[in-house]
């Protein structure tokens, strides 16, 4: 009997039964991963430098996502006109990478490892963090299967080379991914106020390809001003760091930083990068559930996510 239908007798309603992402099947054989969309945990937070959490995003993420989760005939947006995810699109939840405690390679490894499985059978990955370190082994995993541009929206440039001798901690994975011969460039949104990047850093990330944008700067651009910055046919990774919105909208992170964005904001980005690109996975980290007892910004990442995975694959029906 399908949980994931009306028809077997079972509404499963949001509170109801076990929280995977959007209360899609559980995949736990890696090996056996045959979908649109796999979502995969990284729960890993030992690349944080100030307030530790994010260990728990995925789990909390999941949970909010169970929020929009009445039916799978899709969901009607009214403004666009169109039904986003419907029965035409399959998504899976393959659990969590394993993270042994404060072991940063072989944590990665094992992400690393996850999202491989994912791309090998052809699926999208969607990354939940976890600190942005997490990227670093997303990254690792499109050896060989690039060119990729990477979409950065985030408050802080993550473009430090070596810290205390630390270069896969949350604040190296701009950097790591730009050594990437495969990376072909990086745009980052958001970028603002004081940054953990020192300046010889930013005169790095300008010549290793990475054009950084603030969110005043992206403001007067608007969308179409930013799209026009990315490479016509560039294939798209997004990283979103949920410290790019404004902390009034999500202060469940260890690094807020006000000024950020409003949720069109970047759901307008991302539906235009979506129109535009082919998106070829995503990320979203620092989510941490325990500096926000509303839950809100568990439910901004989980919204974010959803209808960014709507656009993508509307846009994919629409070019046939």
């Amino acid at each position: 009997m399908s949980s994931n239908s009306y028809d077997s007798g079972r509404l499963n309603l949001p509170f109801v039964g076990i929280s995977t992402f959007g209360k899609r099947p559980y995949q736990g054989d890696w090996s056996a991963i045959a979908a649109d969309v796999a979502v995969l945990g990284a729960p890993f937070d030992f690349g944080t430098q100030f307030r530790a959490g994010a260990r728990f995003g995925p789990r909390a993420i999941r949970e909010a996502s169970t929020l929009f989760s009445f039916g799978h005939g899709g969901a009607y947006d009214h403004e666009d006109d169109a039904t986003y995810l419907g029965p035409d699109v399959s998504i899976v939840d393959i659990g969590d990478a394993d993270i042994v405690h404060t072991d940063t390679e072989t944590s990665h490894a094992n992400i690393e490892k996850g999202v491989r499985a994912i791309l090998d059978a052809g699926a999208l990955p969607v990354v939940l963090g976890g600190d942005h370190s997490v990227n670093i082994p997303c990254i690792r995993a499109y050896e060989g299967r690039g060119p990729i541009h990477i979409l950065q929206i985030d408050a802080h440039l993550d473009f430090v080379d070596v810290r205390h001798g630390v270069r896969h901690g949350h604040g190296n994975p701009m950097r790591r991914a730009a050594e990437k011969e495969y990376v072909s460039g990086i745009t980052a949104l958001g970028i603002r106020n004081v940054s953990s990047t020192a300046k010889d850093g930013y005169d790095a990330a300008r010549k290793m390809g990475d054009d950084i944008l603030s969110v005043r700067q992206v403001r007067k651009l608007g969308t179409e001003g930013v799209l026009d910055r990315i490479p016509k046919d560039a294939r798209i990774y997004v990283t979103l760091d949920i410290d790019g919105f404004c902390p009034s909208i999500a202060p469940g992170t260890g690094t807020p930083s006000h000024g950020g964005f409003l949720y069109y904001e970047v759901l307008e980005i991302l539906q235009a990068v979506a129109n535009r690109h082919e998106v070829v996975g995503m990320d979203l980290v620092e989510v941490a559930p325990d500096y926000d007892h509303s839950g809100s910004t568990q439910i901004l990442a989980a919204q974010v996510l959803l209808n960014f995975l709507g656009f993508i694959f509307h846009a994919r029906s629409q070019r046939g």
